[in-house]
């Protein structure tokens, strides 16, 4: 059996479990550095049986700095890994590799960890560790060059971690409390409403056609002739366009007025909401 002074050593270096670290060492002949090769080994064959599980649990992660603001899913199985103080580190450190990496993936995967491993070579570390598929889900970065950027976070895990995010981008040089205080809002009514773009023209034309299809069959099948079918489609299907398109939605903070026109009420130079994003865990 190997020294035990070793397999704590190695312990502390892969996150293993005693019997995997021992049997390593063995295989090594108590060289420490092949025997974290082979646990490596070890583990990416673990992990590659684990990633054919759903993983619809996790966290949000947004990081900012100067120049950008990202935002990442991270996704686990269960909310109890969710909440595990290595998945939490792990998400807390990659979300700021995300950002430098302005959410290219190939790049962040490949990008060095303050470990000296590879993003990738942790995330099968981590899922070795700790027994359960984890994934990078959807991420986005805003740029802030002439812009201000607002983030909201519903349902926090921990510090910029959340189950819930938010980013938006608004093209503006204004400094106002009242231009912060609408960013913020804005954010949150995205939260809560979920919209699809930011106006009628932006919306996906396959959702559009989608939608249609759905009216058409459930008036069809209520027994309505032709023409009144098309009648009435042509007008739910600009209800749904409103209700989705982020301009023309009811202002979540007073519903009788729409973004639009909060916008407008602002009377602030050039004000223009950019893009946005909003990530919910398990949608």
């Amino acid at each position: 059996m190997a020294d035990i002074e070793k397999i704590k050593k190695l312990r502390s270096l892969s996150g293993a479990g005693f019997k995997d670290c021992s049997s390593a060492l063995d295989e090594s002949k108590d060289d420490i550095d092949k025997a974290v090769e082979i646990l490596r080994v070890k583990g990416i064959s673990k992990a590659s049986k684990k990633m054919s599980r759903s993983a619809n649990e996790g966290v949000i992660a947004i990081s900012e700095d100067n120049q950008n603001s990202s935002i990442l899913e991270i996704n686990c199985e269960t909310d109890f890994v969710a909440k595990n103080e290595d998945f939490i580190i792990f998400a807390k450190e990659l979300a700021d590799l995300n950002n430098k990496v302005k959410s290219n993936r190939e790049k962040l995967l490949s990008s060095k960890m303050k470990n000296g491993n590879t993003v990738e070579d942790n995330l099968l570390a981590l899922i070795s560790k700790i027994g359960e598929k984890i994934t990078l889900g959807r991420s986005k970065t805003l740029n802030q060059t002439n812009t201000k950027i607002f983030k909201y976070h519903h349902t926090i895990v921990k510090d910029n971690l959340s189950k819930l995010g938010v980013l938006v981008s608004v093209d503006t040089n204004n400094e106002s409390d009242d231009l912060k205080t609408f960013g913020k809002q804005l954010s949150m009514h995205i939260a809560a409403l979920n919209p699809l773009a930011i106006d009628v023209d932006g919306i996906d034309q396959d959702v559009l056609k989608k939608e249609e299809q759905l009216i058409n069959e459930e008036l069809k099948n209520l027994g309505k002739p032709e023409d009144i079918v098309k009648k009435i489609s042509v007008g739910k299907i600009k209800k749904f366009k409103e209700d989705n398109s982020l301009l023309n939605q009811q202002w979540v903070m007073e519903p009788k007025k729409k973004v639009k026109d909060i916008i407008k009420e602002l009377n602030i130079d050039r004000l223009k909401i950019n893009d946005f994003l909003r990530i919910k865990i398990g949608e």
